[in-house]
């Protein structure tokens, strides 16, 4: 690993909501940053929608960013937040299962395919560049599809966050779209397949907590900088989407006033899973230092990403937002409440499309349910 880009300096540098320092321990902040997914423009994957682009390159850039962030939320779910990767070492299971996750290929949960084609529900079509706030609405709408994580997905509106929401959101139970659905799912547990699937179980969903914010009009206002960069210290932090317009950046921490990102503008080829379900990963880590940029230079359009895997971690960043964002009292970056504002239309968690949607942005997703549904009737014999 190329390191000499890092100056030398007694100031610590954050990532996701560790400490590094420079001067005595690089190589580990090194190997921190090359262990977060790195996603980038690839080309020669199937036509997108079958007639569509086959390669991201020059619009992609803020999907790749959303899968990242996405991805970090996943690696937190299910290896913890101090796995570490390394080349060649054999990882587990889950690793590959959510790498799997985000292949370029229509079947795969989180691909470009599915983002693309979802984003055509918000107003995007394919091949058009995302901002913040459409990826992480895609997002959300992608994560009902994706029983294994059955993340909660909430996006804040109006710079507002409102906890009794979230609450409601983590705590409800698992909706299923129709009865031969819930049936199949009893059927596929009652044979000891997919025990581990958190679908079925009530309890608290993992919160994939995404904040899309205004910085400022043209420029970021100095006066949001100490906050934004609090974020990056808080452990639940998944770090910021972001960039300059057009060119979408993931950010995972910072250096003094210079922020720290992963950069997905390199195109590189389509890479498949091998038979056995893992996949040569070499070309989905970043192994050079990182890119940083100044503060300063930011597009004020960004969302900050969270991830509260339990109730308590939730709790935890509410006190850490009250006690480092909230003690502004003017321009404050984001509001957190209690109550969900009486001016706003009720809240309604977000739930699973019926399976007659003929909505072209949901073709493939609907395939998928039907699969579900000839796997019941088999089970059913």
């Amino acid at each position: 690993l190329e390191s000499e880009e890092f100056p030398e300096t007694d100031e610590p540098v954050w990532i996701l909501g560790r400490q590094h320092h420079l001067n005595t321990d690089k190589a580990k902040l090194l190997l921190d940053i090359s262990a977060r997914l790195w996603f980038t423009y690839r080309r020669k994957f199937s036509p997108i929608g079958g007639t569509g682009p086959s390669s991201d390159a020059g619009w992609g850039c803020m999907l790749r960013c959303g899968q990242m962030m996405l991805a970090q939320a996943l690696i937190c779910r299910h290896l913890g937040r101090d796995w570490q990767w390394e080349k060649h070492k054999k990882q587990p299971e889950e690793y590959h299962r959510i790498l799997r996750c985000f292949l370029d290929r229509k079947d795969c949960c989180y691909s470009i395919h599915q983002m693309a084609q979802m984003g055509v529900g918000e107003g995007k079509s394919i091949g058009e560049w995302f901002g913040p706030n459409t990826v992480a609405q895609v997002l959300k709408k992608l994560a009902l599809f994706d029983e294994w994580n059955s993340l909660a997905v909430y996006v804040s509106m109006d710079n507002t966050v409102v906890i009794e929401d979230i609450k409601k959101m983590c705590w409800s139970p698992p909706q299923s779209s129709s009865a031969a659905h819930s049936s199949a799912h009893v059927h596929r547990s009652a044979l000891g397949r997919n025990k581990n699937t958190a679908g079925f179980c009530t309890g608290w969903k993992p919160l994939l907590l995404i904040i899309p914010l205004r910085l400022g009009i043209n420029h970021i206002n100095p006066v949001y900088i100490d906050a934004f960069k609090e974020c990056f210290k808080m452990p639940q932090s998944l770090g910021a989407l972001g960039g300059k317009p057009n060119n979408a950046y993931y950010f995972i921490g910072f250096l003094g006033n210079e922020l720290i990102y992963l950069d997905p503008h390199t195109t590189q080829s389509f890479v498949d899973s091998e038979e056995n379900g893992t996949v040569d990963d070499q070309s989905f880590h970043c192994q050079q230092a990182p890119h940083r940029m100044k503060i300063m230079n930011l597009d004020p359009s960004v969302a900050l990403g969270f991830f509260c895997k339990e109730e308590c971690d939730f709790d935890n960043w509410c006190s850490l937002v009250q006690k480092e964002i909230l003690k502004q009292q003017s321009l404050r970056m984001f509001e957190l409440v209690q109550k969900h504002p009486p001016h706003w239309p009720p809240f309604v968690p977000p739930t699973k499309p019926e399976v007659t949607t003929t909505g072209a942005e949901l073709i493939e997703s609907t395939d998928k349910l039907f699969e579900l549904e000839e796997e019941f009737e088999i089970l059913s014999v």
